[in-house]
């Protein structure tokens, strides 16, 4: 048997074995929690239609956008390789310098106090 036949029988075995191992392990312990149809906490008898709180949705958002200022903020320490450095550092503090504004303004704004 050549490389390529070899990796794709341990390939096909690997992932048969998986699949049937994650398929017959859950089984072994059911209860009342993993029965239910929800796991989010919604009560699964009753009305569908009921209304979420905007407030949910802001923090949310909040959430999403400071994650991402994180993820915009990770190439940092490698920019001050670059050719202008300068630059690199004047764009993130006007990053930093913006998303401060608006989360002053929403905290100013009493976007996000949970409870009026």
């Amino acid at each position: 048997m050549n490389l390529v036949s070899t990796t794709l029988a341990i390939t096909l075995i690997l992932s048969s074995v998986l699949a049937i191992v994650s398929f017959w392990l859950p089984q072994l312990n059911p209860n009342m929690e993993k029965l239910s149809p929800y796991e989010c906490g919604f009560d699964p008898l009753g009305s569908a239609r009921l209304p979420f709180s905007l407030r949910f949705f802001l923090v949310a958002i909040l959430f999403l956008l400071f994650d991402l200022e994180i993820a915009l903020l990770l190439p940092l320490p490698w920019g001050d390789q670059l050719a202008t450095p300068i630059h690199t550092l004047f764009w993130t503090t006007t990053v930093l310098a913006l998303l401060t504004l608006g989360l002053a303004y929403e905290w100013t704004k009493g976007g996000l106090e949970w409870a009026e």
